[in-house]
Order: structure tokens, then sequence, then C-alpha cells
């Protein structure tokens, strides 16, 4: 296939059908919610039935979550203990590898441009191998950005092979103001300082950070020797792990769980790469994002979305490496408790916006009969059933599942399924915990160095804090899901939200 179809490319028969396709996500999730509620009340009994049954298919889904986690886990700590920039010194080709490394900035401060380029110069990997391209915005304002970029070319500029800046245009005709449409941007700017350095495409790994990511130091000599060693490198993206931990020790409990709740996620994938999409920062071929034209700038979800256009480029022959050595980036924060939870939530639905996927993903599939159909049929699956549970799941295990109980007629409470019930549901969301426990105690190796100004009791209310794990669920995770859903299905688009950054929080910064 030439290039995935866009809204530009489409026919107005196809834009009809992408219309359409926009209302099934949302439709299962109200019906789902919707009919939970009406059994409920219609026939309780079967209600019951339903949700026992449902938090049985649950407790194995946690069981097989937990044991991809633990497996997880321990590759990263494995990682971690490895000496990857010795390794590579003996890999055929280490020479030759350049990284090519893209910031794009908002109205982020220069707190927080400094040691995210900190972080670059400190990593055990030459600078003098990095193309760095800070890539800014004309919308957030462009003098204030050049001064900030200024400065930063006078502290590091010396310190790379090239450090480019941009300024992305507002405006413009037919973008989406955001990530992708910056980044889509940048990347010529990227392939002219490599076509002038005369580097072949092959050579060259992209790495797309948010401005707040801090490489771990091996990060960049664990991917270079990861993508030389990989048969199919050109045909692959990396995926490392992702913690939102720098500023971890100064955010609210139900951050804290969040970010955790994010990062086990992503673990948990990482050892079935078959079902991984690019997530936040995250690395890839340079011949691959110029093959498929950079990224989309018409889409809020690019992290995600430039995976799909290199998946639809290459016919399906595409896949995602993972990546054990970690970067970590902010937890979402803000001046006060309350607007912190604001933030979180706005977090939350700009992430589950990625349902945008869905038509897109349908829309292509009917167009490149190429690609094989067990792929086309697992990766739709593993896109639309995240979406449905990330919706549903908790609202059922903890709140409609327990309806039929409250609702049942008189002459229901007799039946013996109605009796059992409660201790039944109780039993299973007991071993249910597991995973809780399991992701409790594992967070704790996760946690960086506790600052000094903060009590060491902190450590168990590190744990205490797993209480909160319902509630955060709900609130903070099928609500902004049914509310992106619900979004798509009525027209109703999200633009581009950028998280805001804390600067008085970042590692190394006065307390």
């Amino acid at each position: 296939m030439d290039r995935a179809l866009t809204w530009a490319d489409y026919t107005p028969a196809q834009k009809k059908w992408h219309r359409r396709l926009e209302f099934v996500p949302a439709a299962l999730v109200w019906t789902t919610l919707v009919g939970a509620v009406a059994l409920s009340l219609l026939n309780p009994i079967w209600a019951i039935y339903l949700i026992i049954a449902f938090d049985l298919y649950w407790f194995l889904r946690v069981l097989y979550f937990v044991i991809f986690l633990t497996t997880a886990w321990r590759k990263h700590r494995g990682a971690l203990d490895v000496d990857w920039e010795a390794r590579l010194k003996g890999v055929p080709g280490a020479e030759r590898i350049r990284h090519l490394v893209f910031l794009p900035t908002y109205k982020e401060d220069i707190g927080i441009l400094r040691a995210t380029f900190r972080s670059l110069v400190s990593a055990k990997a030459d600078p003098k191998t990095m193309i760095v391209v800070l890539a800014g915005e004309e919308r957030a304002g462009r003098e204030a950005f050049l001064a900030r970029a200024e400065e930063i070319r006078r502290e590091f500029g010396g310190r790379f092979l090239r450090l480019i800046v941009t300024v992305h245009p507002s405006d413009t005709v037919g973008e989406i103001a955001g990530k992708g449409s910056n980044l889509h941007y940048a990347g010529p700017f990227a392939k002219a300082a490599v076509d002038e350095l005369g580097i072949a495409y092959e050579d060259v790994i992209v790495s797309t950070f948010d401005v707040d990511t801090i490489a771990h130091p091996q990060y960049f000599a664990h991917l270079a020797k990861t993508y030389l060693e990989t048969p199919d490198r050109l045909r692959c993206s990396y995926q490392p792990v992702v913690l939102y931990s720098n500023n971890i020790w100064d955010a609210p409990a139900i951050i804290r769980i969040a970010a955790f709740g994010t990062t086990f996620w992503l673990l948990s994938e990482l050892v079935r790469p078959d079902r991984l999409f690019t997530f936040s920062s995250h690395s890839m071929p340079f011949k691959a994002l110029l093959d498929v034209g950079y990224w989309q700038n018409d889409v809020v979800s690019e992290d995600s979305r430039i995976f799909l256009q290199c998946f639809l480029k290459y016919d399906g022959d595409y896949r995602v490496v993972p990546l054990y050595v970690p970067v970590s980036m902010d937890a979402v924060m803000a001046p006060t408790w309350i607007g912190s939870l604001v933030n979180l939530y706005k977090q939350q639905r700009r992430w589950a916006w990625g349902v945008e996927h869905f038509p897109y993903l349908v829309l292509n599939f009917r167009a490149n009969g190429r690609i094989p159909a067990a792929k086309r049929r697992s990766t739709l699956w593993n896109l639309a059933e995240g979406m449905y549970t990330w919706a549903t799941a908790p609202v059922l295990i903890f709140i409609l599942g327990w309806l039929p109980l409250f609702v049942a007629e008189t002459s229901g409470r007799s039946e013996a399924v109605f009796q059992n019930a409660p201790y039944t549901l109780q039993w299973i969301m007991t071993f249910a915990m597991l995973g809780v426990f399991v992701s409790a105690v594992l967070s704790l190796p996760l946690l960086p160095a506790r600052p000094a100004h903060k009590r060491s009791w902190l450590h168990a209310v590190m744990l205490l804090q797993w209480m909160l794990l319902p509630f955060t669920f709900i609130i903070f995770g099928s609500v902004p899901a049914i509310e992106a859903q619900s979004r798509l299905l009525l027209g109703k688009r999200l633009g581009f939200w950028v998280t805001p950054k804390e600067p008085s929080k970042r590692p190394g910064d006065a307390s």
C-alpha cells in the first residue's frame, strides 16, 4: 500500500462510512450499561447470572495480568543491571548509528527543557551521535519560545551533532493543533539535516519524546543494540517502559495510582508484543517515518497512530519490539489538589480519544486486502476490546454488578442464586484483589529515591493508597473513556490537550 487513507483521501461514500463507524464504540458501551440496568430491573436473577459470569471472566483476566506483569517486571529489573553501553561496543554497525530525538514543546518552563537536555547529554551514548529537534509552537508565543530555545542552544548546542529549532505555524488549514501537527512540521527539517550530514536513513533511529522525558542513562545504548540485532529492524517500532515518576513524591495519592496503573498496563503489554501499539515516548526507524510521510497532522493520538500508519504502509508487516529500560516523565499535576484531579481527568480523556483509530482502521482494512485477515482481526479486536473494557468494566464490577441484588423482588430473593450471590461475588472480588496487592508491592521498587524533605512513613502511604483503586478506576478510568467515545458518536471532536508541567517538581530542582 502506498500509504494509509486519511480523511483528505476519502471519497464521499467513505466519509459517510467513517461517520457511521464512529457510532460503533459508544453504541456498544451504552448498550452494555443501559442493558445491565434494564436487565437488573426486569429480570434480576438473570442479571446475577451474567454478573457472576463476567466477574469470573475478569478474575481470569486479573490472573493473566499478574503473570504478565511480574514477568515484565523481572525483565525490567534485569535490564537495569546490564551495561548496555559495553555490550553495544561489540555489535557490528554500532559506530554508524545516529539518534534523532524530537522534543515537541508548548509552553514548558526553561527548567523542564534544561532537565530533559541534561538527561540527553548524560546518557551512556555520545551526544555527538544525536540530532535533537526542539519543536516549538507559534500559538504558544513565538518570541518567548525562541528565547528559551536560545538559552538551551547556548548551554547545550555544542554538545550534539546538530541542534535544530523549529516553530510550528499556528492556524494551518486542515490541521489539529497539537503534538502530531507540530511533529509533522518539524520532520522535514530533520530530514534536511540528515541529508546534509550524509547519513544513511537506515542508520538513524528516531526517538519521539514528550518534552519532560528523562531517558534512563542506558536507554540509547539499549535501543541501538536492540535495533542492530533485530533482523527486521526497519519494520519495527521500539517501546520502552514508561514511568510517570519524576514528581511522584509530590503528587496526590489518586494521581500516583493512575500513574502506576498506566505503567503496569504497559508493562503487562510489553510481554505480549502482538498486542502492542506505540504509546507516549517511543522510538522507530527514520526510514519508516519517511516512508509514511511523517506523523499525521489531523489526529490527537499521534503516538499510536504513527504505528498504525506503518502497519498499513507495510501491509501488516510491522510490529513493536519491547525495551525494558525505562524513560520517565511527570505525573500530571497542578498547583492545587483539585486542579491536579481535573488535569488527570483531561489527560485520561485525551488518551481514551485513541478510539478515533477505530473507523480509520476499518476503512483502511477494507481498502488494503494485502494485510492477512488474521492480523486485521487481531489488530481491530485489540483496539476495540481495550476501549470497550476501559469504559465498561469498572462500572460493571464495582457498581452495576450489585444492582440486581438491591432491586430483586421478594419472590426472587428466596432463590438459591440470589442468596449465594453476595458471597460468590465477594469471594471472586477478594481473589481478584491479588492484582491490586501485586501492583502495590511492585510499585515500591519503581519509586525514585525519596527526597530528603519527605518523611519515611510515606512509604506506608504508597501501599495504603491502593485502597482508592476502585474509585480511581471509575472516575478517572471509565468516565473519561465513556465521554471520549460519546463525543465521537456525537461528532464533538476532542482537540489536543497539553498536559501542564510543574517546573518546580523536576528532578534536581531545589526543594
